[in-house]
This record gives structure tokens, C-alpha cells and sequence, in this order.
């Protein structure tokens, strides 16, 4: 019957939206109301807990999963909470000092991930426009309004006396600017590249640059956030307010919510690439499903969750100045991928990428 679905599905909807906001809420909080060997505790916790439910997700399939792993966050921040308030068992200490090692070390991989996923939905997006301007003109017109916006928003957004701080963040960013456009004029001049990709690498990198010059020092003291308690509703939801705009800061949510975002869509893509992209419309023997990017793709999407608390724990445990010299990191790695990619790209594809097939 349609009434029992639909309340089904309403019921499994907000039990999924309920884990992500308990995630997003419970990791600063631990953080900032306790310690960082807390925090770590934590993510461990709540890691092993992702991967255990994303196992039986993968044998099971059931929507009710999402539904009984509700309690298991609050659980476990109790747990977290009763552990750290007395004396810590040295096991634990040592298991919560090696996950934040790990996580540490884990910063080029994520690095890496998330230029890669960038330049992969950068250069799909490209190859969709191509086709496209070849379907008719009608579109071509839209495309340069759509790519001209992009230019422009790029160059608004990139904040240069918030970014270049320094001289070697100043050198760094004309650096990086300088190189986009002489890349974008020799992929023009080599006809391996269009307008669409131009200024979708463009808006990758105001982004990052954004990123590293966003004001960290309105979010350095979480405590500020707490105040008496009183009996009015309304001190207590400021109090909320405040608490998670001083544990939530914003770099820290659009950084994980675009990391998130890129690998998602990434994902998609990876099951239409393969030696054999040239073939038909039906992929190999009638269907994608027995790619191993395919395969790759489902694994992910089945530990989304696992994911998202890994992402979240690194950028909740990196300052800000790790921070900054991971994303010019990003952006000269990524250019440097699509340089590359525009020197091997093969003479008559008129692209940047192979002609990639969608599902």
C-alpha cells in the first residue's frame, strides 16, 4: 500500500538526516568540551560503528538499518563522555593517539581524492558542453553566458589581501593564477580543452584560495560559545546558536560538504570510464555492473558513512595553517595533473578526456 511506504520512507529519510546531524554535532562538541584524545576516542568509535553498519548494509540491504543505528551515536558519545571522566585506560590513549596519526599522515590521500574528483567532474562537465554545442547551436550561446559567469565569479571571489598574508602566499597565489591561464591558452591553442573546463578549474581555484584566506579567528575560542543557563527557552536556544556557530565554523562545513560533494559525483563517473569506452551505448556485454569501477563505486557508496566521519575528524583535527598549506598544495597538485593530462591527451579528440559514455 502507498500510506505504509510513504511513512516508511519519511521514517528512514529523517533517521538518515538524524545520523548526519548527530555526526556533525557530536565531533566538535566532544572536542571542544573535552580533549582531542576524546575526540579521537570518538571518531574511532563511531569509524569502527560506519564500518560495521556498512558491512551489514552490504550483505543485508535492509532500509531498517538506518532506522536502529540511530541510538548508536548518542550511545557512544556517552560512552566517550564516561570513559574521559575518570582515568583513561592506557589502551585507549594509545588506540585514540594512532587513529589521529593515521588521520594526520591521511592528509596527501584526501589531498590527492579531492583535486582528482575536482579535475574529473571539471573535465566531464567540459565534455558534456562539447556535445552539447555539437547537438546545435542553440546551446553554444548559453555555455559562454554559463562560462563568462564562472570567470567572473571567480575572479570576485578570490580575496587577495585576505589570501596573500605573506609574501610566499602572495608569490603562491600569482603563481597559481599565472599558470591557469597559461594552461587554459595552451589548451586552447592545442584544441584539447574548452571554455567549460577553463572556468570550472577556475572556480577550483578561488575556491581553494578562498579557503586559505577565510577569517579562522572568529571560530578560535569554542568556549566563548557558552553561557548561563536560564530558564527562558529563548537564552537556550542563543546559547545552541552560539555553541554551533563557534564548533561549526563555516570553512570547516563547506570544506567537508564540497569534499564530500566531489567524491559523490566522482563516483558516478568512474563505472563510464574504461578501456573500452568507445563501444556501444550498453557498455560491456550488455550492462556497466560488471566494471570493477562499478564495483569500486558501490563499495564507496555503501561506506559513505565511514567516509564522511573520516573526512570530518581530519579537517575537525587540522589548525588552520595546516589547513591553508594543504589546499595550495591542492591546487598546484591539481594543475599540475591537468597539465599532464592535457600534454598526453591523444591529437584528434578535440577534448581534454576520452569520449566517456553515461549510464
Amino acid at each position: 500500500m502507498p500510506g505504509p511506504r510513504l511513512v516508511w520512507s519519511a521514517v528512514t529519510s529523517t533517521a538518515r538526516l538524524s545520523t548526519v546531524l548527530q555526526i556533525l554535532i557530536f565531533l566538535p562538541l566532544t572536542l571542544s568540551t573535552l580533549s582531542t584524545p576524546a575526540f579521537l576516542l570518538l571518531s574511532l568509535l563511531l569509524f569502527i560503528h560506519s564500518l560495521i553498519h556498512g558491512t551489514l548494509v552490504l550483505f543485508w540491504g535492509s532500509p531498517a538499518l538506518s532506522v536502529m543505528q540511530v541510538p548508536m551515536h548518542p550511545f557512544l558519545l556517552l560512552v566517550c563522555f564516561n570513559v574521559f571522566s575518570q582515568s583513561v585506560h592506557p589502551w585507549l590513549i594509545t588506540a585514540s593517539l594512532w587513529w589521529g596519526t593515521l588521520l594526520k599522515w591521511s592528509s596527501p590521500g584526501f589531498v590527492l581524492m579531492e583535486g582528482l574528483s575536482s579535475l574529473l567532474i571539471v573535465q566531464k562537465l567540459g565534455q558534456v558542453g562539447k556535445e552539447l554545442v555539437e547537438e546545435g547551436d542553440r546551446y553554444q550561446f548559453g555555455l559562454l553566458v554559463a562560462a563568462a559567469a564562472a570567470y567572473v565569479t571567480s575572479a570576485w571571489w578570490i580575496a587577495y589581501p585576505a589570501a596573500a598574508t605573506s609574501p610566499l602566499e602572495s608569490t603562491l597565489l600569482g603563481v597559481a593564477l599565472t599558470t591557469l591561464i597559461f594552461l587554459t591558452l595552451i589548451g586552447f591553442v592545442l584544441r584539447r580543452t574548452n571554455v567549460i573546463e577553463s572556468s570550472g578549474l577556475a572556480l577550483f581555484v578561488a575556491y581553494n584560495v578562498w579557503q586559505c584566506g577565510f577569517d579562522q579567528q572568529s571560530f578560535s575560542n569554542p568556549a566563548a560559545s557558552y553561557a548561563p543557563l536560564l530558564s527562558n527557552i529563548l537564552p537556550h536556544l542563543q546559547t545552541l546558536v552560539n555553541f554551533v556557530t563557534n564548533t561549526l565554523p563555516t570553512p570547516v562545513l563547506v570544506a567537508l560538504g564540497y569534499r564530500l560533494i566531489v567524491l559523490h559525483f566522482a563516483s558516478q563517473i568512474l563505472p563510464t570510464i574504461g578501456a573500452d569506452s568507445w563501444e556501444d551505448e550498453c557498455g560491456v556485454d550488455g550492462g556497466w555492473e560488471e566494471r570493477p569501477t562499478s564495483k569500486l563505486t558501490h563499495v564507496l557508496l555503501t561506506y559513505r558513512q565511514a567516509i564522511f566521519v573520516t573526512v570530518y575528524s581530519h579537517l575537525l583535527l587540522l589548525d588552520h595553517y595546516s589547513q591553508v598549506w594543504w589546499r595550495w598544495m591542492n591546487i598546484f597538485m591539481t594543475l599540475v595533473i591537468w597539465s599532464i593530462e592535457l600534454l598526453v591527451s591523444s591529437e584528434d579528440d578535440g577534448s581534454v578526456m576520452k569520449k566517456w559514455k553515461a549510464d
